[in-house]
């Protein structure tokens, strides 16, 4: 049985299947796909707290399908602006996970992570699948990807 280890970039998800589709992304549907006849070994969902309730809902929810969630604070700047990036985390997290998995899943649209599958699928032969929306998922990392699969409306509610 293949062992799959799954990384969510929820802020990039929400965002861009709002933007592209105006609806949400179905995490129930995508963790059936994903891990049909799989093992899961890792599932980590990253998102950024402003501690509201509907927000800590929705973590519930994730919580109950199977995932462990990485919270950061909501950082409001003096302009007005937001910070809330995991980037760095999602990165350390896939490559200390890559070595006890054969499958690693990105659920993102962003290129930053283009290295990062290269990186570990050369030095780990993991194969490497990025979940996102086509027209808002960077060409780099479709390319980067062993196989990338398109958000489209059986993954969303």
């Amino acid at each position: 049985m293949e062992k799959v280890a799954i990384f969510v970039d929820v802020q990039n998800i929400y965002y861009t299947t709002k933007q592209s589709y105006h609806r949400h992304f179905n995490y129930s549907a995508f963790w059936a796909q994903a891990t049909a006849g799989r093992e899961v070994v890792a599932a980590f969902a990253y998102a950024i707290d402003k501690g509201d309730s509907k927000q800590q809902g929705f973590q519930q929810v994730l919580r109950n399908i199977g995932f462990t969630i990485k919270l950061k604070p909501y950082i409001q700047r003096s302009d007005g602006s937001a910070k809330g990036d995991w980037d760095v985390g999602i990165t350390l997290d896939v490559i200390d996970t890559a070595a006890k998995a054969d499958v690693i899943i990105l659920l993102s649209g962003d290129g930053d992570f283009d290295l990062l599958l290269d990186k570990v699928r050369n030095a780990y032969g993991v194969t490497t699948e990025v979940y996102g929306v086509p027209a808002l998922t960077s060409p780099s990392l479709i390319k980067s990807a062993s196989r990338f699969i398109a958000i489209d409306d059986k993954l969303l509610l």
